[in-house]
C-alpha cells in the first residue's frame, strides 16, 4: 500500500513563475476575447451529478470544456472551473453531507484517439466559486469519485491512468483526511486502470471495482488483458477480493467493465463485461456468485465497450437497467433483454454520463456527444440543452466576407460555419451557424474565389465541396490511379494554394494536388510517410473488440502547408515525424526528420506555418502524448529546414503544443495554444505568457489572425470558437517595447476602421426565454484603445473633423494599462428639455447625431499630456441611393432642430426655475397672507404654463398628447436613421411645430414680462431679494 502525499512544491513554484511573466499581460485586461459559439450542436458532456434535495442545481463535467453549473434545473448554465490548470473532467461528485462541498477529477474517461487529460483532483467548498487542488495530478484521468455517505473525509477515487503510457499512479485511491494524503488501495500494474467504481449504497464499506488492461498507441488500441478484472472490498477499500472465472464470470482475458448496484436491493449487482463475447452479467448476492443474464447475441447490451461500457439501474425498480452507449437502451427484465429506450432522432448518439435521481426515476439526465439533456418523464420526452458551447473544434478558418465567417469542423459534430459578427439585435444565435458537413468534421477550407464554395473534411479526409447557395454536397475524394490502398489520416491534410486559387492539396501517404476544385488529381509526391508495416495493422486494433473507424490510421500527411512567399513551395508534415518540402512544385523533396533538437523521433506533426516574412522560415508545432510524452515542441527554421531551432519548452508554458500562428505585420509577436489555453510571446519567441483575460483554460487547438480586420480567431477542443477583436494595441506594444509604452503617460494605439451599420431586429422570435444561447456580438462601434501609466483623474477624448471641428467630447476613468472604449459615432447633442443641468466641468454631453462617414482624429488628454490617431468611419456599403449632399442637408436640419429643442430648455428651466423662486419667497414670511396669496397666484399661472409642456399624469394611456415637449419629440422621430434624408414628414413636423411655439412663446413672454414682474416688484416692497428677473 503505497501513500501519496500531497505535494505541490514543484506545481506551485510553476504557478509563481507564471504569475511573474504575466505582468505585462495585465496591462491588456480589458482586451477580452468574445465566446461566439457555436452552441446548437455543444459537444462531450462526460460527467453529471445533482443536489439530491435541490434538483435545480445540476453539474456536468465535459471531456474539454470544464465543469458547468445550472441553478435552474438545466435552462441556464455557467462555467466555474475557469481559471483551473485542466478542463477535461472525467468524474464529479458531491458530497452528500454536504451539497456546497464538490469534489471534481479531471481528465476524461473515456480513452478514444482524441481524448483529453487531467492534473488530478480539484475540490470546492462553496459550490463551485472557488477550486483548492487536492493531488493526484500524475493520475492523467480520473473516472470515478465517490465521496462517503457518513464520513466527507473519506473519499475513493478511481484512475483509470494514461491511456498512452504506463504508469504507477493509477488504480483506486483513498484518503480519510479530507484529501491531505492518499493511499493507493487498488493497483493492478503500470498498464491497468480503475474503469468503474461502485459503493454500495446501503453498506459504505463495500465498494465494487472494475480494472481495466488497456493500452492505446497513435496506430493501435488494444482492449483487455489478463489484468482486468472485478474486485469486491467489504472494508472500505483497504482489502479486496478478486472475482473469477470460478465464481462465473467469463474464462480468459477481459476487457473494459461497468458495474451498477440496485439501489432497491443491494444485493443484485450488474457488470457489463467486455471478453470475446461482450454480456451482461449479474449477481443476486453481492457479488460473490456471478452468471451471464443477457441473451446472447443481443447487441442492444452495447457495442464499443473501450469508449462506453456503463450500466445504471433504477433506483427503485432492480429489475430496470440502463446501458449507454452508442444509443441508450434499456431491460425491464433483470438484465435478459434490452431494447432502445432513447430515441436517436432527438437526442444525439455516443452517450456517456447518466443520472437519475434517487428518489424520482423519472427524472434523467443524460450527457452525450452532443451535450446535455433532460428528461422529467423517464424518457418519454428530453429537453436539450442548447446554451452550452463546448464544442470540440480541431481547425478554424475564415472567409473575406463583410462582416467575415468562421469556420470549422468539430469531434463527432460535423463542420460549421458561422459570421463573426451579427448585423442584427442582440447575439449570435445558433439559428445563424450552417451546418456544412456532418460526422466528425475537421479542416473546413473557403474557396478564396468565391466564399459561396469551399472543401469541407470529415473523418478519414472525406472531402466534399460544398454550395453554400443550394446545399449541394461534392465528394471528391481521391483514388489511387493504380488502385493501391491509400492511408488517411483520421484528421488529414488539406489546403488550398495561395498563388493559384483554384488548386488544391490533399494528403494521405502522396500529396495529391487538383487544378480544378477537386474533379482530377494528380499525385506530386512520392510516400512522404517513413512507411512503417509495423504501423499500419489498423485492421486489426481495438483488442478485444475490432474497432477498425479509421481513427488509428497511421504514417499518414496531416498537414499541407504552402509557401505564401514562393509558388510551388510545399510544406508537408506526417503523423510519424517528416517534416518534407518541396521547392519545385512536388518534383524533389528534403525530409527535415532527425534535425529538431530534444525531439523524440517520430513524433506527431501537428502544425506547420509557413513565413509570410521570409520562404526560408517556417514553424512546425510537434505533438507527442499519444506516446505519454506531454512536453511541448515548438521550432524555428530560417534555412529552408537545414537546421532548427526549438523556440518552446515545458519550461515556458503548461501543457503540449497544438497550434501556432505568427503576426503578419509584427514578426515578433506570436500566439502559442497548447492543452493548457493560449499563450503569448512579444519579443519573438523568447519568452511566454499565458492569456487569461477573458479567457478559460481549454484545448487552445487553432489559432489565425484575420488579415483585414486584424482579430485573434481561437479554435478551442472545448469552448468552440472565441475572438480576440483588433490586436494592434499588441502589436503596437510589441513593436514600440513594453518598457517604453511604460514610460506613456497616454498612449493612444490605432484605430481600425469603423462602419456606421444598419442594425436589423433578430429573426425568428419575439421574447426567447432565459434558454437560449447568444454569443458575444462585436459592439457596433469604433472600438479606442489607450493606455494610461497610472490611474489618475480623467481622460478626455475629442473627436474633430477635418476642419478641426470638435464634434465629439467624452470623458472617461481609467484604469492604469490598456483600456478599451467605444465610440457609437455619435456627435455632441443637447439635453432634453426638462433634463437636469448637468454639474462639474469634465462631463460628457448627451449624444446627438450621427457623424457622416469620413476620416476623424481622436485626441486624447491625460495629466497633461496628449495622443492622437485619425479615423476612418464608413458607411454601411448595403445602403442603396447613398446621398451626401442629402445628408448634410439633414444635419442642416437637425441643427435646426437642435436651436429649438434648446429654447424650449430654456423656457422649462425657466418656469422649474420660478417655481422653485416662488416655493422660497412664501417660506420667508409664511405669517404675510398677502405673501401667500400673491404667491399662491403666480404659482397657479406657472402650473398651467408647465401644462404645456408636459400633460398631467393620468391613471392608463390617454394616448392624445399634444403638449409642446410632445410635439418636438415627434419632428426628432421623423428625423429617420443615420443614412435616411429629411423626409416630408420631417419638414411638416417640424413646420407644424413653429407654427404652435409661436402662441406659447406670447404666452410666456406675457407672464414673465407683466405677472413676473408685478410679483417681484411687490416682493421687492416686503425687502426681500430672491426673486430674479427673467426678461
Amino acid at each position: 500500500m503505497k501513500i501519496l502525499k500531497l505535494s505541490l512544491s514543484v506545481f506551485c513554484l510553476f504557478l509563481f513563475s507564471l504569475a511573474q511573466a504575466q505582468t505585462d499581460l495585465s496591462l491588456f485586461k480589458s482586451m477580452e476575447p468574445r465566446s461566439i459559439g457555436p452552441a446548437g450542436m455543444s459537444g462531450r458532456v462526460t460527467a453529471i451529478d445533482v443536489v439530491r434535495h435541490n434538483r435545480n442545481v445540476i453539474y456536468i463535467g465535459t471531456a474539454s470544456g470544464g465543469v458547468w453549473k445550472s441553478t435552474s434545473a438545466g435552462t441556464e448554465w455557467e462555467p466555474i472551473f475557469d481559471d483551473q490548470e485542466v478542463a477535461s473532467i472525467g468524474a464529479l461528485a458531491i458530497d452528500p453531507s454536504n451539497p456546497s462541498v464538490i469534489w471534481v477529477g479531471t481528465g476524461e474517461g473515456n480513452p478514444r484517439n482524441s481524448l483529453n487529460s487531467g492534473y488530478g483532483l480539484y475540490r470546492s467548498l462553496d459550490a463551485g466559486r472557488t477550486w483548492q487542488h487536492m493531488g493526484l495530478e500524475r493520475t492523467r484521468n480520473i473516472h470515478r469519485v465517490i465521496v462517503h455517505p457518513n464520513d466527507p473525509k473519506t473519499v475513493w477515487v478511481g484512475a483509470i491512468g494514461s491511456p498512452w503510457g504506463e504508469h504507477e499512479e493509477r488504480g483506486v485511491f483513498k484518503t480519510t483526511d479530507g484529501g491531505k494524503t492518499w493511499n493507493k488501495v487498488l493497483y493492478g500494474g503500470p498498464g491497468v486502470g480503475t474503469a468503474d467504481l461502485v459503493l454500495d449504497p446501503s453498506n459504505p464499506n463495500k465498494l465494487i471495482a472494475a480494472m481495466w488492461e488497456h493500452r492505446r498507441y497513435p496506430w493501435f488500441f488494444n482492449s483487455g488483458g489478463p489484468a482486468s478484472g472485478i474486485y469486491i472490498s467489504h472494508d472500505g477499500g483497504e482489502t479486496w477480493d478478486r472475482k473469477t472465472s470460478e465464481d462465473g464470470l467469463p474464462k480468459g482475458d477481459l476487457g473494459r467493465i461497468g458495474l451498477a448496484i440496485a439501489p432497491s436491493m443491494p444485493d443484485r449487482v450488474y457488470a457489463y463485461v467486455e471478453s470475446k463475447e461482450n454480456a451482461i452479467y449479474r449477481s443476486d448476492n453481492g457479488g460473490v456468485d456471478w452468471y451471464r443474464i443477457s441473451n446472447r447475441g443481443d447487441r442492444g447490451i452495447g457495442n464499443r465497450p473501450f469508449y462506453y461500457a456503463e450500466i445504471y439501474v433504477d433506483p427503485k425498480n432492480e429489475n430496470r437497467v440502463y446501458s449507454i452507449h452508442t444509443y441508450v437502451t434499456s431491460s425491464e427484465d433483470g438484465g435478459k433483454s434490452f431494447n432502445t429506450f432513447v430515441n436517436p432522432g432527438y437526442v444525439h448518439v455516443d452517450n456517456h454520463a447518466y443520472y437519475i435521481h434517487p428518489d424520482d426515476p423519472n427524472f434523467i439526465v443524460l450527457g452525450n456527444d452532443g451535450g446535455l439533456v433532460i428528461s422529467t418523464d423517464r424518457g418519454g420526452s428530453w429537453q436539450y440543452s442548447e446554451n452550452l458551447p463546448i464544442g470540440q473544434f480541431y481547425h478554424v478558418n475564415y472567409d473575406m466576407e463583410t462582416p467575415y465567417n468562421v469556420m470549422g469542423g468539430m469531434q463527432d459534430n460535423g463542420a460549421w460555419l458561422g459570421p463573426s459578427q451579427l448585423l442584427k439585435q442582440g447575439g449570435i444565435r445558433n439559428s445563424y451557424w450552417e451546418r456544412i458537413v456532418g460526422g466528425d468534421g475537421f479542416d473546413v477550407v473557403p474557396d478564396p474565389l468565391n466564399p459561396r464554395y469551399g472543401y469541407s473534411l470529415s473523418q478519414g479526409a472525406n472531402i466534399q465541396r460544398y454550395d453554400r447557395e443550394t446545399g449541394e454536397m461534392r465528394g471528391i475524394r481521391p483514388e489511387h490511379p493504380e488502385g493501391e490502398d491509400l492511408r488517411w489520416n483520421w484528421n488529414a491534410g488539406v489546403n488550398v494554394d495561395p498563388h493559384d486559387k483554384k488548386t488544391v492539396y490533399i494528403g494521405a501517404q502522396y500529396l495529391f494536388k487538383s487544378s480544378d476544385h477537386g474533379l482530377n488529381w494528380e499525385i506530386i509526391s512520392p510516400d512522404l510517410t517513413t512507411n512503417n508495416p509495423e504501423k499500419q495493422d489498423q485492421i486489426n486494433t481495438g483488442g478485444l473488440n475490432y474497432d477498425n473507424t479509421g481513427a488509428e490510421m497511421h504514417t499518414t500527411i496531416t498537414v499541407i502547408e504552402p509557401s505564401p512567399k514562393a509558388e510551388g513551395m510545399i510544406w508537408v508534415g506526417t503523423d510519424d515525424g517528416n517534416v518534407q518540402l518541396t521547392r519545385d512544385g512536388g518534383k524533389t523533396w528534403a525530409n527535415s526528420a532527425g534535425k529538431f533538437p530534444d525531439l523524440p523521433e517520430a513524433t506527431w506533426v501537428q502544425q506547420i506555418k509557413a513565413s509570410i516574412y521570409d520562404e526560408g522560415t517556417a514553424f512546425v508545432v510537434f505533438d507527442d502524448h499519444r506516446r505519454d510524452n506531454w512536453s511541448p515542441y515548438v521550432y524555428q527554421t530560417t534555412n529552408y529546414g537545414r537546421t532548427w531551432k526549438r523556440i518552446v519548452n515545458e519550461d515556458d508554458v503548461f501543457g503540449f503544443a497544438l497550434s501556432f500562428v505568427q503576426d503578419p505585420i509584427e514578426p515578433n509577436l506570436m500566439f502559442l495554444g497548447t492543452e493548457g489555453g493560449l499563450y503569448v510571446s512579444m519579443d519573438g519567441s523568447e519568452t511566454w505568457e499565458k492569456w487569461t483575460n477573458g479567457y478559460p483554460t481549454v484545448p487552445t487547438m487553432d489559432l489565425a489572425i484575420h488579415p483585414r480586420e486584424h482579430d485573434l480567431i481561437i479554435g478551442t477542443f472545448g469552448r468552440a470558437i472565441w475572438i480576440l477583436d483588433d490586436i494592434r494595441p499588441i502589436r503596437e506594444a510589441t513593436t514600440m517595447g513594453m518598457k517604453k509604452l511604460k514610460e506613456q503617460t497616454v498612449h493612444l494605439f490605432e484605430i481600425p476602421d469603423a462602419t456606421n451599420a444598419i442594425v436589423g431586429p433578430y429573426w425568428g422570435y419575439r421574447s426567447t426565454g432565459n434558454g437560449m444561447f447568444f454569443g458575444e456580438n462585436k459592439p457596433f462601434s469604433a472600438a479606442i484603445s489607450y493606455y494610461v501609466k497610472e490611474k489618475k483623474g480623467k481622460v478626455k477624448m475629442e473627436i474633430s473633423d477635418q476642419s478641426g471641428k470638435v464634434v465629439r467630447t467624452r470623458y472617461y476613468t481609467p484604469d492604469a494599462g490598456l483600456n478599451r472604449v467605444y465610440w457609437g459615432f455619435e456627435t455632441d447633442g443637447i439635453r432634453s428639455p426638462g433634463s437636469r443641468q448637468p454639474s462639474g466641468s469634465e462631463v460628457t454631453p448627451p449624444s446627438g447625431y450621427d457623424a457622416l462617414p469620413g476620416t476623424y482624429n481622436v485626441k486624447l488628454t491625460y495629466n497633461g499630456q496628449t495622443s492622437t490617431q485619425p479615423i476612418n468611419l464608413l458607411r454601411d456599403e448595403r445602403v442603396e441611393g447613398w446621398d451626401t449632399a442629402a445628408l448634410q442637408e439633414k444635419q442642416a436640419f437637425i441643427a435646426k432642430y437642435y436651436e429649438l429643442s434648446n429654447e424650449v430648455a430654456e423656457v422649462i428651466d425657466r418656469l422649474n426655475e420660478a417655481q422653485e423662486i416662488v416655493g422660497k419667497v412664501q417660506q420667508l414670511d409664511e405669517d404675510n397672507k398677502e405673501l401667500q396669496a400673491k404667491s399662491k397666484e403666480v404659482k397657479q399661472k406657472l402650473a398651467e404654463l408647465r401644462k404645456l409642456f408636459h400633460s398631467e399624469p393620468v391613471q392608463g394611456n390617454r394616448g392624445d398628447d399634444s403638449s409642446i415637449t410632445s410635439q418636438l419629440r415627434n419632428v426628432r422621430g421623423k428625423v429617420g436613421g443615420s443614412y435616411t434624408p429629411v423626409s416630408q414628414a420631417a419638414e411638416y413636423a417640424y413646420a407644424n411645430f413653429v407654427r404652435n411655439w409661436e402662441p406659447v412663446k406670447e404666452q410666456l413672454n406675457t407672464f414673465f414680462n407683466e405677472d413676473w414682474s408685478e410679483y417681484k416688484s411687490f416682493v421687492e416692497g416686503l425687502n426681500l431679494q430672491l426673486v430674479k428677473s427673467f426678461n
